[in-house]
C-alpha cells in the first residue's frame, strides 16, 4: 500500500468515526440570500454553486425535514438523528427565482422567515439601503450627524471620508476590513433598535448627507406579495413571518412587539389561506414577553440565531440554528459533520 493510499484510507476512518458519532443530533441552518455579490458586509449571501454544493452534503451526510416536522418531534421528545431543516431570513426574491429550483431538484424542504411589510416595496431592506449610501467608492462629508427626538449622534469620519476603488475591492475580497466598512458597521449599530419610522427618517437623512441617489436594486430586491403565494405552492417551502419591520423586538413596549408579531403573520394567512405556525425573531433578539406574544399568537415553533443544536428536551419557541456562509461542498461537509457533533 503507497503512502498516499494509506492517507486516503486514513481519512475514510475518521470521516466514518464522525458520521458515527452524530448519530443523535439535528441542526437548523439558517440561510439568507443565494446569489453572487459584489460587497457583502454581514456574509448574507452564498453562491448558488455552493448552494447546490451544499445541498448535496445534506442528502448524503444528513436526513433533510421540515421545520414544522422538526419542531413536533421536539415537542414530542423524539428528534430523528441527523435530521437538518433548512430556513431562510428577510425574505429575498432570490429565495424565489435561485433558492427554490435547486431546493426541488434536490429535494429539500425548507422554511422562509419573510419581512412583511417589504413585501413589494420600492425600498430595499434598511441595512442594504445603508449599504447602497455608504459602501460605494468615493468621498463623503467629514462628519454625520444623526437625531431622532431626544437620541442624538455624531460621526467624525477621518479616513472613512475617502473611499477607494481599492478599499472597495478588499472589502469585496474579505480582507481586513476598512475605515469606511467600519464607519457602516457603526451607523448601522445604532440604527438597529430604532422603531422603523424613526429609522426611516434617518436612512433618509444619510441618503440626503451623502449627496447620492438611492434607487432598488433587482439583485437586493424583497418579494412581491404574489411571489410568496408562488413560493410556498408545491409544499417543499413553507413561508413563515420575521415582523413587519425586521425590529429588534426585545428593544420594543409589549404593544410594539405584539403589532409586529400579529400584524405578520396575518399578512401571510391571508396572502396563503392557511395557519401559520412558524416565527422568526430578527437579530435573534427577544425576552419573555416576546416567546409569550409569539405563543399568544398561536405560532407553535419560533427561531433564533443562536449557534446549538436541536435535541430531546429543546425549547421549541427558541430554537437554535446555524448561520451558513459562502462555503464550497468541502468545507460545507467538514462543518456540518461539526455541527451535529457539538
Amino acid at each position: 500500500m503507497t503512502m498516499l493510499q494509506r492517507y486516503v484510507n486514513k481519512g475514510r476512518e475518521v470521516l466514518n468515526r464522525i458520521i458515527t458519532s452524530v448519530q443523535h443530533k439535528g441542526i437548523i441552518l439558517m440561510y439568507h440570500r443565494i446569489a453572487e455579490m459584489d460587497v457583502d458586509p454581514w456574509y448574507l449571501c452564498v453562491s448558488p454553486e455552493n448552494f447546490a454544493a451544499q445541498l448535496d452534503v445534506l442528502r448524503k451526510h444528513a436526513r433533510p425535514m421540515s421545520l414544522q416536522k422538526l419542531a413536533a418531534a421536539v415537542r414530542e421528545g423524539n428528534v430523528p438523528p441527523r435530521t437538518v431543516a433548512v430556513t431562510f431570513d428577510d425574505g429575498y426574491a432570490n429565495n424565489l427565482y435561485t433558492a427554490k429550483p435547486l431546493l426541488e431538484r434536490y429535494d429539500v424542504p425548507a422554511t422562509v422567515f419573510v419581512t412583511t411589510g417589504y413585501l413589494g416595496s420600492e425600498k430595499e431592506y434598511w441595512w442594504d439601503e445603508l449599504d447602497q449610501a455608504l459602501l460605494r467608492p468615493g468621498t463623503l462629508p467629514p462628519r454625520l450627524s444623526l437625531t431622532v427626538g431626544d437620541n442624538s449622534r455624531n460621526w467624525d469620519l477621518s479616513a472613512a471620508s475617502s473611499y477607494t476603488e481599492d478599499e472597495y475591492r478588499n472589502d469585496c475580497a474579505r480582507a481586513p476590513k476598512s475605515p469606511r466598512l467600519s464607519f457602516y458597521y457603526s451607523v448601522w449599530e445604532w440604527l438597529r433598535p430604532f422603531p422603523d419610522a424613526s429609522r426611516r427618517k434617518m436612512l433618509d437623512a444619510i441618503v440626503s448627507w451623502t449627496g447620492r441617489d438611492s434607487h432598488l436594486r433587482p439583485t437586493h430586491r424583497s418579494l412581491l406579495r404574489e411571489e410568496v403565494v408562488t413560493l410556498a405552492q408545491g409544499g417543499l417551502v413553507e413561508v413563515g413571518p420575521h415582523t413587519v419591520s425586521h425590529a429588534m423586538l426585545s428593544h420594543h413596549t409589549e404593544d410594539i412587539q405584539r403589532q409586529e408579531i400579529e400584524e405578520s403573520k396575518q399578512c401571510i394567512e391571508r396572502l396563503l389561506g392557511t395557519s401559520i405556525t412558524s416565527f422568526s425573531y430578527p437579530f435573534g433578539r427577544y425576552n419573555e414577553t416576546t416567546v409569550s406574544l409569539v405563543k399568544q399568537a398561536g405560532f407553535t415553533a419560533a427561531c433564533t440565531v443562536e449557534n446549538s443544536t436541536i435535541q430531546q428536551g429543546s425549547d421549541p419557541f427558541q430554537l437554535p440554528r446555524f448561520g451558513v456562509f459562502d462555503m464550497n461542498g468541502r468545507v460545507f461537509e467538514r462543518q456540518l459533520l461539526q455541527w451535529l457533533r457539538t
